[in-house]
């Protein structure tokens, strides 16, 4: 099914560690008409948050769902982040996307860009944000006020592992000052959607 569509549209696929400012380019991009981008809504089992919608933060399943989709073959790619907390990105969301006649844009974690590059190693540009530097991340995610200290140490062991995957990636954006990365996300972009 996917696979006859393969020439209709190319996947972006922006990783990183929390923290490190891919939603925000992701956000920007989509506001760049021409770019001609479509953001790619994943599946979850975990439980809805405060405002979020079914069909526009998330696809909100059951864990059950998820495992009958997954054992359907239905997902691009799948991760069990804990124990019956599934996320993925689901084929139907790609084939809906490039049905526009969009490209698709991912904000995805590190294992889940990868396994979609290599699905598609023709199709994806697959890009690794990268934060100047750990103490960087540190203060950027105390700066949110969202997490504990214990969740933010979490993240920052986790960014270690995560950092260590950007070699795997088409290209690494350094994300030092917001306005050079979004220009740089910006001149990516452009010419891989446009070659």
């Amino acid at each position: 099914m996917i696979e006859q569509k393969k020439k209709q549209g190319k996947l972006i696929v922006f990783s990183a560690p929390s923290g490190s400012g891919k939603t925000t380019i992701v956000r920007h991009l989509l506001n760049i008409e021409n770019l001609n981008l479509e953001f790619s809504i994943s599946a979850t089992s975990r439980e809805k948050r405060g405002t979020e919608v079914n069909g526009k933060d998330y696809y909100f399943l059951s864990a059950k769902e998820f495992k009958t989709k997954i054992k359907n073959e239905e997902f691009l790619e799948w991760e069990e982040v804990y124990r019956d907390n599934f996320y993925g990105t689901l084929k139907t969301e790609v084939e809906r996307i490039w049905a526009m006649g969009k490209h698709v844009i991912f904000d995805i974690d590190v294992s889940g860009g990868l396994r979609i590059k290599r699905k598609f190693p023709e199709q994806t540009l697959a890009i690794f944000v990268k934060p100047p530097s750990i103490d960087e991340l540190k203060i950027r995610l105390k700066k949110r006020k969202t997490e504990s200290p214990e969740k933010i140490s979490m993240r920052v062991a986790k960014a270690s592992a995560e950092l260590a995957t950007a070699p795997l990636f088409d290209e690494i954006i350094i994300n030092d000052t917001l306005e050079h990365a979004l220009t740089e996300a910006e001149t990516l972009v452009n010419n891989f959607v446009n070659s």
